[in-house]
């Protein structure tokens, strides 16, 4: 590590601007100014995300914020429509409500798409971090795994039940969410020909799973610690999981972390499909018309901003709690 990032000056200016922008809503927040005391939890979370993407830069000589700015402005649009998913299982499985977030609409909204887009960042910059520093690195060449001719079969027959079990029945089965889109959508990526762990593990490549499961460890801790001090922030009623807490979460409830970041991967990776197969982008060799492409794209954009519009106001009727 120590070789690859050589002396700090190495950093681009992105990653610098970053650990300005912690320390000056740090000190914001202690002081209670605003503001960083309401949206701590916003300015932590990218003042992070520019550090640990300029530490990737500096160590590999491209970072996807620097280097890949079109994928990372879509995987941030992404982050806010797959969170956003689960926001919609939230009104059934009441897990989570937020409190002390502002009045005024536009600025809770605002608020809202600026937090779900650090989601998926986060976890990629946290995995991209960990396999610059080698974390895994033994886990490339071990036993490979053989899942079985229908394997494709069970495991969209199990994401399909781990998606509709925790609605029918959420007391008992809200766990599942975690686990639904994995086994639903990685049947589709391995078909279409896109990054895959099954076909990592059918290789004896494990290191990409690995790698997920700890970034999603790391980002569960980050995203409760700065949620705990913000004063915008969410709370849980979780059931069976105790009432030991660590921040605002019970302790047993980190559990569903790192499976959160192997699903959001998955989702993701389905998402880059749809967006090289439909809008005639990425690596494809589909042919593309500029003003088709150009239309279709700011078509998808609206009707995602649509929805997730029509998902915040439902955010607002049913999971927020208290204003400030």
């Amino acid at each position: 590590m120590k070789k690859s990032l050589g002396h700090l000056g190495k950093l681009p200016p992105t990653a610098w601007a970053g650990l300005i922008s912690f320390t000056v809503s740090t000190a914001g927040l202690i002081a209670h100014v605003e503001p960083f005391f309401t949206w701590f939890y916003c300015f932590s979370w990218w003042s992070y995300i520019l550090v640990i993407d300029g530490m990737n830069r500096a160590m590999e000589g491209e970072s996807l914020l620097v280097d890949h700015t079109a994928d990372f402005i879509y995987v941030s649009f992404c982050s806010v429509g797959v969170w956003l998913i689960f926001e919609l299982f939230n009104l059934s499985l009441g897990n989570w409500h937020y409190i002390n977030v502002p009045r005024s609409l536009p600025l809770r909204w605002l608020g809202y798409f600026v937090a779900y887009a650090t989601v998926l960042p986060g976890i990629f910059e946290t995995a991209t971090f960990l396999k610059n520093i080698g974390v895994f690195r033994e886990l490339e060449n071990t036993k490979s795994w053989e899942p079985g001719k229908r394997w494709k079969l069970w495991f969209a027959v199990l994401g399909f039940s781990c998606l509709v079990l925790p609605v029918v029945l959420p007391r008992y089965f809200f766990p599942l969410v975690w686990l639904g889109f994995v086994f639903l959508l990685e049947p589709l990526n391995f078909s279409q020909g896109q990054p895959s762990l099954v076909r990592e593990a059918t290789r004896g490549n494990w290191r990409e799973l690995g790698l997920l499961l700890i970034a999603g460890a790391i980002c569960g801790f980050l995203w409760e610690l700065w949620n705990y001090w913000a004063g915008g922030k969410w709370i849980y009623t979780v059931p069976w999981v105790g009432n030991i807490r660590l921040f605002e979460m019970p302790v047993l409830g980190f559990l569903g972390f790192p499976p959160f970041a192997v699903e959001c991967y998955i989702m993701m990776t389905s998402l880059f499909l749809f967006r090289d197969r439909l809008l005639g982008e990425g690596r494809t060799k589909i042919p593309r018309k500029s003003r088709r492409s150009k239309i279709m794209k700011a078509t998808t954009v609206l009707l995602a901003l649509g929805c997730y519009c029509v998902v915040f106001h439902l955010i607002d009727k049913y999971t927020v709690i208290s204003y400030r």
